[in-house]
């Protein structure tokens, strides 16, 4: 009999599931560390909300452990690389909140604009204050999504049933996709010239920190509304409330900030224009039943029929047994994030090509790792290797997988090339040595790229001064070179450099950069 431990206050119908099962629970919420420690090892089971952290020294003393399951999205609290260093699955429950999380988000958005939460203070406070807080409609609008994963989607099919326009701007989902929910996929220059409200729902990185900024939003409607409930950071807190004192934002509603809990007292939580939860997007019954449920029936699943759904370290445990091919595990999901970052249209074919048995015999893993790869970097939805692959389906992504044989030049080659309706990028890698991942080939550019960290890519006609050009800015700037790869057509002939550096390049010092007379396409990617 499987003894499963839950830690937290996970709903107790994840209980009834597991026992009904066959399976012996202990239900302890707010278990003292010490206490975990001491009885851990009995158990072959282990379900976390957030609350409880399990981390390494815990994890060292899972003698039995076989399946660590968090009740939601985000596995943070869970260190991973020990879990799967020790051989054991980490599962969570990517989409068990997604409603919750789009109501949510409406909520806030019909508040904002009848302010609600306004109407109810001054009423509390004895006003009768009709003339004064009068709101907006939103029927007849224009609803920009920015970012159409499974919450952004949700979002569009309820308000079109509002009357409202809806367009959406996503890197990835096809348009294909996007008419089958009656939503019309723009640029988003032209989300934020045509939007009435913008709602982001894109995932925080370099490309997103502060995707709306007074940039941005000197290229909206005056009186354009915008909403949060995706990270914090997305948005620039100190822009949105000059635009909104200015008059440019006619008001704002947040769910996450940059800070969490943020400072009471910032101008933005304080703005009698903007609408603020401390977020509570998944916080409702129904979404807390519903991972409490999801996550028992995939512990069950897993125990009973060895079905995995929702792992996020299954390709690190399956590579963790063969460690001849754990590192061609890291170089396809590498390869997928660099496509996702240079390629500058939509995706529409990912063609996967393995040279060599290693490869070949492990199509499904590497293929599922490069998709993984591609997908996290560009989707705000939770990516793992069970899921991506349905997840390119979804959004109309056409993978097609080439077994070649033997390779001439390496004993085992993956090579990628991504296509839009308007361009392709090709990428090759192998493995050197020592699990020294590199890429080999970028568009016919043969060089030894060591893909980590941020790097910075341009091309230029082969003729000397050019390193040293790009070399003073960036001293001048203080970011120090990590390391240093060329490719070339010929002497005097097009050519290839990428810098991997040991800092972040700003836009402005990517400018510079730019200007230099025969650098062209300079851009930054980071893994």
């Amino acid at each position: 009999m499987k003894k499963i431990l839950i830690t937290d206050s996970v709903d107790k119908k994840s209980v009834a599931v597991l026992s009904a099962a066959g399976f012996d629970v202990t239900y302890q919420p707010g278990m003292p560390k010490e206490e975990i420690k001491n009885v851990i090892k009995d158990y072959q089971g282990l379900i976390v909300r957030s609350d409880t952290k399990v981390t390494a020294d815990i994890i060292e003393l899972m003698d039995n452990m076989e399946v660590i399951g968090r009740a939601g999205t985000g596995v943070d609290n869970i260190d991973s690389e020990a879990a799967t260093r020790k051989g054991v699955i980490v599962m969570n429950t990517p989409g068990g909140n997604t409603i919750s999380t789009a109501e949510h988000v409406i909520s806030l958005m019909l508040s904002m604009c009848r302010n609600i939460p306004q109407a109810t203070a001054s009423l509390k406070a004895g006003k009768w204050e009709r003339k004064k807080i009068q709101g907006s409609e939103v029927y007849g609008k224009t609803l920009g999504v920015i970012g159409l994963g499974k919450i952004g989607r949700e979002v569009a099919i309820r308000m079109k049933a509002f009357g409202m326009n809806v367009i959406g701007y996503d890197p990835i989902l096809a348009e294909e996709t996007a008419a089958k929910i009656s939503v019309k996929l723009v640029d988003i220059e032209t989300l934020f010239s045509l939007s009435d409200i913008i709602t982001v729902h894109v995932p925080l990185d370099e490309k997103t920190q502060n995707l709306i900024c007074k940039e941005t939003l000197a290229k909206c409607k005056d009186g354009v509304k915008v909403v949060n409930c995706a990270r914090g950071g997305i948005i620039n807190e100190d822009d949105l409330v000059e635009a909104l004192n200015s008059g440019k934002v006619s008001a704002a509603a947040f769910d996450v900030y940059v800070t969490e809990p943020p400072d009471y007292n910032h101008p933005l939580i304080q703005h009698p224009k903007v609408v603020t939860t401390p977020h509570l997007g998944a916080s409702t019954g129904e979404a807390q039943e519903k991972v409490a449920i999801q996550i028992a029936e995939q512990i069950v699943e897993y125990f009973t029929n060895k079905v995995l759904r929702g792992a996020v370290n299954a390709a690190a445990l399956e590579s963790f047994g063969n460690p001849d091919l754990a590192p061609y595990v890291r170089l396809a999901e590498n390869i997928g994030s660099l496509h996702a970052q240079i390629l500058q249209s939509k995706l529409k074919k990912i063609k996967i090509t393995f040279y060599g048995t290693l490869l070949s015999e492990s199509h499904k893993l590497i293929s599922s790792s490069v998709i993984k790869g591609f997908l996290s970097k560009l989707s705000s939805d939770t990516i793992n290797l069970i899921n991506a692959p349905f997840l390119a389906e979804e959004m109309g992504i056409v993978v097609d997988e080439v077994y070649a044989g033997a390779n001439s030049d390496y004993t085992n080659l993956l090579a990628v090339q991504c296509s839009s309706s308007n361009e392709k990028k090709y990428l090759a890698g192998t493995v050197f040595g020592n699990n020294e991942i590199r890429i080999v080939d970028i568009d016919a550019f043969h060089l030894e790229l060591k893909p980590e960290g941020a790097m910075l890519f341009y091309t230029n006609i082969d003729k000397p001064g050019m390193l040293a050009q790009v070399g003073k800015i960036l001293a001048e700037n203080k970011i120090n070179i990590a390391g240093l790869s060329l490719g070339r057509f010929g002497i005097g002939k097009e050519a290839i450099t990428v810098v991997n550096v040991d800092s972040s390049i700003a836009n402005e010092v990517l400018r510079e950069i730019s200007s230099i007379k025969g650098i062209n396409n300079a851009y930054t990617v980071k893994i």
